[in-house]
């Protein structure tokens, strides 16, 4: 097994388990259930604002641990105070470190479009996305077949939900559907983990324009975004470079300072 096919093993058992513990019922209840969403689509077409996500993550499989004890109220609020477009937290607690609570931290302290970055294979899933304050879910082409990247994106679509689809070759895009609003270029390989941004800017040109363009992974020089940004692209995630430097939201605010230069 991969560590994509072991996450996603992992992720079955898990999401049992949590329905047993949190019923659908229940999470339906919670205050942010009903909330507006802020458009994450909307705020990376945003002149004003840098296009990048910045994410909050704790370690990964192929890192081990990055930032073990980041603060999610200090992190996210320096984020958004240095000019990030959105916020990506991780919830997967085995393999990243995250937790559902980060999020909703995050939730607490910032008006901002929140991403939530998770392995899901479930409507139960998007129903709880939604409940811990999530404006937009990712849905991973690597982890869906072509039914179930429609299925999960329209169910997310009916509680209100935005839907970043993410994919990593040309083949992928077959999945495609309406109820997608931005399409994710994962610059690495859930395989094996290797990582270049010269994936983004092969498949920019094979990703409808209907789609606002995300690149994931890899990022770590201010150039490489205007050369993306040159290729269509009009969003950044952008986790790794930030959280392995002792203050990331300082470290995030110098990068989208010399973006601006």
């Amino acid at each position: 097994m991969n560590i994509l096919q072991e996450i996603i093993a992992h992720k079955k058992e898990e999401v049992a388990q949590q329905q047993e513990i949190y019923p659908v019922k229940r999470l339906e209840q919670s205050i942010y259930f009903n909330t507006p969403v802020v458009s994450l689509k909307k705020y990376l077409q945003r002149e004003d604002k840098s296009g990048i996500i910045a994410e909050f993550k704790r370690r990964s499989p192929s890192k081990g641990d990055i930032n073990p004890y980041a603060a999610v109220e200090q992190v996210s609020i320096g984020y958004m105070q240095a000019g990030a477009s959105a916020l990506s937290v991780l919830t997967d607690n085995k393999f990243f470190g995250g937790k559902n609570a980060d999020l909703t931290e995050a939730r607490k302290y910032n008006f901002c479009p929140i991403l939530r970055k998770e392995f899901i294979i479930s409507e139960y899933q998007i129903v709880e996305a939604r409940s811990i304050g999530a404006d937009a879910i990712l849905l991973i082409a690597e982890c869906l077949d072509k039914a179930e990247v429609a299925s999960l994106a329209a169910f997310a679509k009916s509680l209100g939900l935005e839907v970043l689809f993410e994919v990593h070759s040309a083949e992928q895009l077959d999945k495609l559907n309406e109820h997608i609003d931005i399409v994710g270029v994962n610059n690495r390989n859930l395989e094996d983990f290797s990582v270049s941004i010269q994936t983004s800017l092969d498949l920019a040109s094979k990703i409808p324009d209907t789609f606002v363009k995300i690149s994931e992974s890899g990022i770590s020089d201010p150039a490489s975004i205007k050369t993306l940004r040159q290729a269509g692209f009009q969003g950044f995630l952008i986790g790794e470079t930030f959280m392995k430097t002792a203050e990331p939201h300082k470290t995030c605010a110098a990068f989208i300072g010399q973006l601006s230069e």
